[in-house]
């Protein structure tokens, strides 16, 4: 998974990182919470973990932001020196969905983190088929259905197509699509990902009168988005 954390402390943050990176997952790490919503809200991750205390905002303030601004919901640790019932109260009633105290005990922080993993894994796998505006997803015979036609489809062109519509209004960076559809690094060559997107656009018929439009965001990626949202 590709992380993003929050921790103003620069040895406990390389600390943190370091953890994250030896289980298997790649982690951004920010300093500010100014710092940390620019990322977030400009690029791709898959869950993200919170410190309360930092130099310019508290991180209750940032967490509301994610949740306001964010029109999917990104799993959410809350990792903070603050213990008390009250505070754990406070981090969930803003939207987290984990909380632990400082210090993080490796084995602790990996069980959190991958139980959110499965959580978000399950919740897409329990479905079968999805349903969106004219489209008809079939997950199990994969085969997507558009305006009453079968669309004719490659294996990546429906694995684009499916993990954009799970992901509706969430932009998607070319290198996190690369990571997340074809699984591989994300030193190859984005046109590929452009090329597949605008051959989903044509076969999936996605325009604005359709109900859905793939929005180009300049030098990030692509976000797919109902009209009228």
């Amino acid at each position: 998974m590709k992380i993003a954390l929050l921790e103003d402390e620069l040895e406990q943050a390389q600390n943190l990182s370091a953890m994250l990176v030896e289980n298997q997952h790649s982690c951004d790490f920010f300093q500010t919470g100014k710092s940390f919503l620019y990322e977030v809200l400009h690029n791709s991750y898959d869950l993200l973990i919170l410190d309360w205390q930092l130099p310019d905002m508290e991180g209750t303030e940032v967490l509301k932001s994610i949740r306001s601004e964010l029109s999917w919901r990104i799993p959410v640790i809350f990792l903070t020196s603050r213990d008390s019932e009250a505070d754990i109260i406070t981090a969930l009633d803003a939207g987290a969905d984990d909380y632990l105290v400082k210090p993080a005990r490796p084995g602790e922080l990996k069980a959190r983190v991958n139980a959110l993993a499965r959580r978000s894994a399950n919740e897409v796998e329990e479905q079968e088929e999805m349903v969106i505006g004219p489209y008809v997803i079939n997950l199990t015979k994969r085969t997507i259905v558009s305006f009453g036609e079968d669309v004719p489809l490659t294996d990546k062109d429906f694995d684009l197509a499916v993990f954009m519509f799970q992901n509706i209004g969430r932009l998607l960076s070319r290198d996190y699509l690369l990571e997340r559809v074809w699984g591989i690094s994300i030193n190859i060559n984005t046109r590929t990902v452009d090329t597949h997107v605008s051959r989903l656009r044509r076969k999936l018929h996605i325009k604005p009168e359709n109900g859905f439009r793939v929005k180009t965001v300049y030098q990030h990626g692509y976000r797919l988005e109902k009209v009228g949202d």
